[in-house]
């Protein structure tokens, strides 16, 4: 190519740049400097946060172990994880719902399992699903650190698809009141049919989705709101660290079969 042509092109390659700054930077961020340090160090990000939060967050204190991980994403590695914006939202809306029953599909580090276990009511139970088991140690070890014994916050590692059809016979959760759908979104509406096809949402029940705009899930969206069987809210909001990157939470409300 020669110069003439490159010149050319860079005022289109510096728009883009400036255009999409804040997708350039999430990428060098999340994959290229995550890859980076998991070659140097031998751990995962999920691994080397903890190992943070074990220095750095008061044991038992579940609020406190949030805000470490938040500082740590901040200004250390980006976690990757739902963050205090998002969080409070979830926090309010399971609060508000009070479950009984309480399911979790994507646990991932733990974050927001501790998010929903602090918000259940007295007696209150959540189940978690991670299908990664390495991931899974860190989440586990992290939610008993936050002093959530096994009779309030149960993870189960293994596939959402495996697990869901069993929750009724293998774990006793004949009905869920509040699904957080927290794993990968182009999951979500086969997801959201299991729980479905296995009779296992009652009516008000509440089914919240993370990262619905972004990356998006829109067959998800377009199932909630066209088959009749939910009310649907959606919660705009920013990724974490990167506001300007919009995404948000989808609050669904069955209604029933129909």
């Amino acid at each position: 190519m020669s110069p003439a042509i490159a010149l050319a092109f860079l005022p289109l390659v510096v728009t883009l740049l400036v255009r999409y700054r804040h997708y350039f930077r999430l990428l060098v961020r999340m994959v290229l400097l995550r890859s980076l340090r998991d070659c140097l160090s031998g751990m995962r990000v999920e691994e080397r946060a903890f190992s943070y939060v074990l220095t750095h967050a008061l044991p038992g204190d579940p609020g406190h172990i949030l805000t470490t991980l938040d500082h740590w994403s901040s200004h250390c590695e980006y976690l990757s994880h739902m963050g205090p914006v998002k969080g409070q939202i979830v926090m309010r809306l399971v609060e508000e719902k009070a479950p009984a029953c309480a399911l979790e599909l994507g646990t991932y580090c733990g974050y927001s399992t501790l998010l929903i276990a602090r918000a259940l009511p007295p007696g209150g139970r959540l189940l978690t699903v991670e299908r990664d088991p390495r991931t899974a140690a860190v989440a586990e070890k992290l939610i008993r650190l936050a002093g959530f014994d096994e009779r309030t916050v149960e993870l189960i590692v293994g596939r959402s698809e495996e697990v869901i059809p069993r929750l009724r016979t293998q774990y006793h959760m004949n009905r869920i009141d509040l699904v957080l759908l927290a794993h990968r979104p182009r999951r979500y509406l086969r997801d959201l049919q299991l729980l479905e096809a296995h009779a296992l949402l009652p009516v008000g029940a509440t089914v919240l989705a993370d990262h619905v705009l972004f990356p998006g899930a829109p067959r998800f969206l377009q199932y909630a709101k066209s088959c009749g069987r939910y009310r649907c809210r959606l919660h705009h909001t920013g990724l974490p660290d990167f506001p300007a990157i919009k995404d948000g939470i989808a609050q669904l409300t069955y209604a029933g079969p129909g």
